[in-house]
């Protein structure tokens, strides 16, 4: 680690940027994280037809089926013109289907068919692969400690119930 790399203390009120340092804004360290995260993705799912919103929307309806858009949206962190139009691709390729919502027929819940399962099975290996790599030389504590860490500041700036 380079001498400019070092962690240094939380900043105070009324520090600067330049004071705290790139190297030391969280914020700035997790954009970089996602960015190469999904970058390193966007070919491999290019040649399975699918972008970075469609494999989003693909594998939080294998994990969480029934969504509403605007659930689907807030999951997936797309913004909900984006979700709509994702899945209506999605819909045209046959990957997911609307359902009425048995208790408000206004409502449509989402869900992947069994071929939308069956493409969010192929890419989950290279999805896996990828976050893998970000852990590559973290202990099994760490990495479970860091992702308690990620949960709480999920909590503290959260909008949503989930």
């Amino acid at each position: 680690m380079a001498e400019n790399d070092t962690v240094q203390e939380p900043p105070v009120a009324g520090e600067t940027l330049g004071e705290i340092g790139l190297n030391n804004f969280a914020p700035y360290l997790l954009n970089r994280i996602m960015g190469r995260y999904n970058d390193d993705l966007t070919g491999a799912l290019r040649s399975n037809n699918l972008n970075t919103a469609k494999m989003r929307a693909l594998a939080v309806m294998a994990v969480v089926p029934g969504l509403t858009i605007n659930e689907l949206s807030v999951y997936a962190v797309t913004e909900q013109s984006t979700m709509s139009r994702t899945l209506e691709a999605l819909e045209t390729a046959g990957l997911v289907r609307r359902v009425e919502r048995a208790t408000d027929g206004r409502v449509r819940e989402m869900y992947l068919t069994d071929e939308g399962r069956a493409e969010f099975e192929r890419v989950w290996p290279i999805m896996w692969h990828s976050y893998r790599r970000m852990f590559d030389g973290i202990e099994p504590a760490e990495m479970q400690q860091f992702v308690g860490t990620l949960q709480r500041i999920l909590g503290n700036v959260r909008q949503n119930a989930f």
